[in-house]
């Protein structure tokens, strides 16, 4: 087919009818992903919502499919879908067939709904122009309604029978169609997240659902809203009591812009053990909040600065305090419904109203005010925790800074860390490093390597427990930074006030293996039990990634005239002696220091006949409670496990 060159009068084209959803999915629903098919789900359940708050049914069902469909049914007015001597067409065609037609325009002015979910006309539509079919069943004014609709036209028209129901109502059964999304298998915990935050936001209005794949059946149920979830996440753990505040007003974004309606509530308390903020407007999750947001951190901020202030808590010349140090340990939920609304976009993540925020900055304050005067001794403890979050944040910003001091570096860096002895090639995927123990090792360990490619790092002494120590202590020591260092990959550090301390980037690892190489005894076991609880703290994602290996050293040396054996367990002696035939000596391996260079290659370096053990991550918690068992503050548990298990780690006795 020939090019077209011209772009003349004629090249300009306009998209119709289901083709405007199904073509561009993202422009209307966000996305053409799983993300744009789950936003069909809130847009239809939005309408069942928005129902419910108006005082029509106190129920939403919704299913499931094993096939990816959908179902949501309300127990509300019903969907208008017959004629429309106004409009001069049918209902349906308006909801379902035509984009930015809907009954949430007037809401501001008596509309039939007072504060919705959806308002601009484009869900009902847009759902239905990206499914592969769309059922609708409507129950009203003693009719019921069916609808049927494919990849966005309907087929057979309205069909309408006079009908005996015990209740009104609109159920809707959609798929969402391959040909527009990517994918279409929207998890189960996706619809429990989205329902229960629902639930939260509408108090006493039950959302049910059922997964038919599963058989499970779910019901979510908040009868006092906003602070039965705060008490529910506080879990009588809180140093305060949850509080509940609500309010109506009236306002303007802008002095030539409409007045409008905005009610507004808010519930908090203050928990060590979780910190949870959640914003709603008009029911819709705000993920990125907005107006909400901005009102929530200045009324917080102020409040709680004037407190400290004016009861001398401070320090001199100390810097006041910021969000983050309140957020730490803050449960809130704020609930606001307004008849006008700017939204960031359709998606509805974040809205923009100037009034919603100067409203809501203002009530959060009145009442944050009026709070700790009323609750001094909460009021006291929620400061005494919120300096402390201060403090300890700043401690850890100077910890952060002081650390990266010590880490940051090329791999010129290598050459600062004393007795580091690094390999020619520069071949990553190559180079090995041993760790080994103590400086008599390092000797045998270094003739009987292969310098092109194996380096070795001396551990001098025992090593610092890094699950019992703070950061700040892991980093004084030496031996740690060091390796640290000659890793070269940085650190993963898990903590609240450090979030950006992590600096780590497997990309920059410097070394195909890491091997741990101890002695076969009790000591060498301890110290390969503190490195690797030092790389599992600091950098668990080597043993993610297989990079971590333990250097099995022998336990027993059998000589004979022509031969010399190595067994690395009883059973293996035991087999290598029934072999023999003819005189032998045995005796205990030596420690690495001691033994000669040609035996370190044989044993322990050369890749031919070597026995390396690789670190697995199996079952990291598994892993992690070991350790913590092991090394860390618990001694009673460590008791009871040396009781049952100690005997199996003794050396023989010789009771001779």
């Amino acid at each position: 087919m020939a090019r077209k060159d011209t772009y003349d009068n004629e090249s300009i084209k306009s998209l119709k009818g289901p083709d405007r959803v199904r073509l561009r999915p993202a422009a209307i629903l966000g996305s053409d992903g799983l993300e744009g098919c789950e936003h069909t789900f809130i847009e239809i359940l939005a309408n069942s919502i928005d129902e419910a708050r108006e005082g029509y049914g106190k129920v939403i069902e919704i299913t499931r499919f094993k096939d990816h469909s959908i179902q949501i049914r309300d127990y509300g007015r019903g969907c208008p879908v017959d004629y429309n001597a106004k409009e001069k067409r049918y209902n349906w065609e308006l909801v379902y067939c035509e984009l930015y037609a809907g009954g949430k325009y007037n809401n501001n002015s008596s509309g039939d709904y007072e504060f919705s979910l959806g308002l601009n006309g484009l869900g009902s539509c847009a759902t239905q122009y990206s499914s592969e079919y769309m059922d609708v069943t409507v129950y009203k004014d003693g009719f019921k309604y069916d609808l049927h609709f494919e990849k966005g036209y309907n087929k057979g028209g309205l069909k309408k029978e006079p009908c005996q129901y015990k209740q009104s109502g609109t159920i809707q059964k959609w798929k969402p169609d391959l040909q527009v999304f990517t994918d279409i298998n929207i998890p189960l915990e996706y619809f429990q997240t989205v329902l229960k935050k629902q639930a939260v936001v509408n108090a006493g209005l039950k959302f049910k659902l059922f997964d038919e794949a599963s058989g499970e059946k779910f019901e979510y149920l908040y009868e006092n809203g906003i602070i039965d979830y705060v008490t529910e996440l506080s879990q009588d753990q809180g140093f305060s009591s949850p509080q509940y505040y609500e309010t109506s007003t009236k306002g303007r974004d802008r002095d030539d812009k409409p007045e409008y309606k905005v009610k507004m509530q808010f519930s908090f308390c203050f928990n060590n053990k979780i910190n949870v903020i959640e914003y709603y407007h008009n029911s819709s999750y705000l993920e990125n909040g907005g107006s909400p947001d901005k009102a929530v951190k200045a009324a917080f901020v102020a409040e709680i600065d004037k407190y400290i202030t004016k009861e001398g808590k401070y320090t001199k010349n100390e810097d006041k305090i910021s969000f983050v140090d309140i957020a730490d340990s803050l449960i809130i939920v704020t609930n606001s419904f307004s008849t006008e609304t700017s939204y960031e976009n359709q998606t509805k993540k974040a809205i923009t109203n100037k009034f919603i925020r100067e409203a809501m900055t203002d009530f959060i304050k009145k009442n944050l005010e009026v709070y700790f005067i009323e609750n001094k001794l909460e009021a006291d403890k929620i400061m005494e925790q919120v300096l402390i979050n201060k403090r300890s944040r700043e401690s850890a910003e100077k910890q952060r800074v002081n650390i990266k001091k010590k880490l940051q570096g090329n791999v010129d860096m290598t050459n600062r860390v004393k007795k580091f002895v690094d390999c020619r090639t520069k071949d990553v995927a190559r180079r090995e490093l041993y760790i080994v123990e103590g400086d008599s090792a390092l000797g045998s360990v270094k003739l009987g390597r292969d310098s092109e490619f194996q380096a070795i790092m001396p551990i001098r002494g025992k090593i610092l427990n890094c699950l019992k120590a703070d950061d700040s202590k892991i980093f004084d020591s030496d031996i740690i930074t060091d390796l640290v260092r000659v890793l070269g990959c940085g650190v993963q550090l898990k903590s609240k006030h450090n979030k950006d301390l992590s600096m780590f980037d497997i990309n920059l690892l410097k070394w195909n293996k890491v091997i741990i190489c101890t002695d076969a005894d009790v000591d060498g076991f301890q110290i390969r039990t503190l490195v690797l609880a030092m790389i599992y703290r600091l950098m668990p994602d080597l043993i993610e990634q297989g990079k971590v290996f333990i250097a099995e050293s022998p336990l027993y040396e059998i000589n004979t005239k022509k031969d010399t054996y190595f067994a690395y367990d009883e059973k293996e002696k035991a087999k290598i002696l029934s072999e023999i035939q003819g005189k032998y000596t045995i005796q205990r391996s030596k420690g690495l220091g001691e033994n000669e260079p040609e035996m370190m290659k044989r044993t322990t370096m050369s890749p031919e006949s070597r026995r390396l053990i690789k670190v697995m991550p199996y079952e990291a918690e598994e892993t992690a409670r070991v350790f913590e068992m092991l090394l860390g503050d618990d001694l009673e548990e460590r008791k009871e496990h040396i009781r049952l298990f100690g005997h199996l780690y003794l050396d023989d006795l010789d009771l001779a």
